[in-house]
């Protein structure tokens, strides 16, 4: 370890907070020119960590994150978690996905592009979240298992309050000399995923009791995901400049692309080990590679120390960029070439499971479909009972 950050015998870890000269005897640079300090003011001016602009963008972030958490509440539907209970298929694919591909994934992967500590705890970080709306919505698009994506996503995010941390804590002992890592707060992290209980909770009563407002809700947590990426973009490149992402190695920019890439192979391959339908292969691939960057955003922009995170809290914005983009290529391929040959076929009652689209739209139709109308020689019309299975 470098000795610059050994004060009086013990461990200073937040010597890098103080300024000082990057110009000494050794020549080599100091310990604060190693961390990120975009947003320095000239002349001495505070930094952007240190300003009101700062504190009104958490509190931004932290909002967003609570419209997120409402958003997924309102998509659980109570009368299916029993079902999901007797055979919880979709919980154990997220449990797999979520806790034991994408941690693993973005662990290799910094491991590979020998990321420094801030980044690999960053990469480690978005790798170790759950999944995101994201996939709920590309799921609809390429005709996948809503069911099972919603069930995915749900179970993910309640898995997290454990596992999360659990997973962070174990993959990032391979930096565990560094003070970032030794500093590393669990107990804050923990803290924010324990508030986002709060919202989904909300989110899961009024969808139990006002539907149509559920509906609704869901529209706008949709549409605020979109808005608050954008938004975070845009702010944080226009208050720090193009500093802030020239700041961000290249090797950064390279995880955040690979690593969706991977999430969607791997989930594919999961779902096919399984031996699901097209559909459900298409289905756990997305909730696999697309995580909640907006949870990620909200953990590294108000648990970590902003001086020693530095431009990495970043990451999460690049990685939901990326993972966009890639899951629109997946669903332009699927439209222009799938759409046909992947055709959804319904299941027979000897393959029945508990996660099935076929099942939800049947529960739709229980209500209205009275009966069938048919035609004979006479010109005669018969009512006869439909037989729907419920």
């Amino acid at each position: 370890m470098d000795s610059s950050w050994v004060e009086n015998g013990t461990l200073s870890p937040f010597a890098s907070l103080s300024p000082e000269p990057e110009n000494s005897s050794s020549g080599s640079p100091s310990p604060s020119s190693r961390v990120p300090q975009a947003g320095r003011g000239p002349g001495g001016s505070p930094p952007f960590w240190d300003t009101p602009l700062n504190q009104g963008l958490s509190v931004f972030v932290g909002l967003a994150l609570c419209t997120t958490m409402l958003g997924l509440g309102c998509t659980v539907e109570l009368s299916q978690l029993g079902g999901q209970l007797r055979r919880p298929v979709g919980v154990l694919l997220a449990l797999l996905c979520q806790f034991l591909l994408m941690p693993l994934l973005a662990f290799l992967l910094a491991l590979l592009f020998a990321l420094d500590e801030v980044a690999a705890v960053a990469v480690l970080l978005c790798g170790c979240c759950p999944g995101g709306n994201l996939s709920n919505i590309m799921s609809l698009l390429v005709d996948g298992d809503m069911n099972l994506s919603i069930i995915m996503t749900a179970s993910s995010t309640l898995l997290a309050l454990l596992l999360m941390p659990l997973c962070l804590w174990i993959y990032s002992r391979a930096w565990i000399n560094t003070p970032l890592v030794q500093l590393l707060p669990l107990g804050a992290v923990s803290l924010t995923l324990c508030s986002t209980l709060l919202p989904i909770g909300a989110g899961v009563f009024i969808r139990y009791k006002y539907t149509r407002v559920a509906d609704l809700l869901l529209k706008v947590s949709l549409w605020s995901l979109l808005v608050t990426l954008v938004l975070l973009f845009i702010l944080t490149g226009t208050m720090l400049g193009p500093e802030l992402l020239a700041s961000i190695p290249a090797s950064v920019y390279i995880v955040a692309l690979l690593m969706p890439l991977a999430g969607y192979a791997s989930g594919y391959g999961l779902a096919t080990l399984f031996h699901l339908p097209p559909h459900c292969k298409r289905t756990v691939s997305l909730e696999t590679g697309c995580q909640n960057v907006q949870l990620c955003t909200a953990i590294l922009k108000l648990t970590f120390p902003p001086h020693l995170i530095g431009s990495m809290y970043m990451f999460p914005l690049l990685y939901a960029l990326f993972q966009a983009a890639e899951a629109g290529l997946f669903v332009l391929v699927y439209k222009m070439y799938g759409r046909d040959t992947y055709k959804q076929d319904p299941l027979n009652e000897d393959e029945d499971t508990d996660i099935s689209y076929k099942k939800l739209k049947e529960e739709e139709m229980a209500d209205t479909s009275y009966g069938t109308v048919t035609t004979e020689e006479h010109n005669s019309i018969l009512m006869e009972t439909a037989q729907t299975a419920l």
